[in-house]
């Protein structure tokens, strides 16, 4: 699977992240919250922070164990609800981690590691576009309109601000 990007549901204002198949034209669309749009965002447009981020730091602690991400897969779709397994080395050992897409693809952008969804999870939740029902001009116009949002939205539109919480110093 490839990121194709990261944009809102404009009914609810939830952030997806939009996985593409390699080799063809499945989109899987998966809700996610507004952190980890933020943590996926700031890699793909090449952003830092000036301390590390939740994200940074588990992939720095993994690199100081001498670990590596192997891979992520999109492991199942229960009530409603993506799963996600991070393959993660260590000493030859491969051991699998319970994770959140959202978090693994995260760490996956970090580490550059590959991205993997399970076929039943795509035969079951991702968009084909192909056929001859579809406008291949509407959906080019789609795909522009998608694009020019990527290109103009920052991370901190996925910030949700809430009057309740105190902000923590370093």
């Amino acid at each position: 699977m490839l990121i194709y990007g990261v944009s809102f549901d404009l009914v609810g204002k939830q952030p997806i992240v939009l996985l593409k198949t390699a080799d063809g034209n499945k989109f899987l669309p998966i809700w996610i919250g507004h952190p980890e749009a933020a943590a996926i965002l700031m890699k793909l447009q090449s952003q830092t922070s000036v301390r590390p981020m939740t994200h940074d730091l588990f992939s720095e602690m993994l690199e100081q164990l001498g670990a590596s991400i192997k891979q992520i897969t999109v492991t199942e779709l229960r009530e409603n609800t993506f799963y996600a397994q991070i393959t993660v080395v260590q000493d030859g050992q491969e051991i699998d981690v319970d994770s959140r897409p959202s978090d693994a693809i995260a760490l996956a952008i970090r580490a550059e590691a590959p991205i993997f969804a399970a076929d039943d999870v795509i035969a079951e939740s991702a968009i084909e576009f192909e056929g001859e029902e579809v406008d291949e001009e509407q959906l080019e116009a789609e795909v522009l309109k998608f694009r020019s949002f990527l290109e103009d939205v920052t991370p901190d539109q996925f910030v949700v601000e809430n009057g309740d919480e105190e902000e923590l110093g370093d």
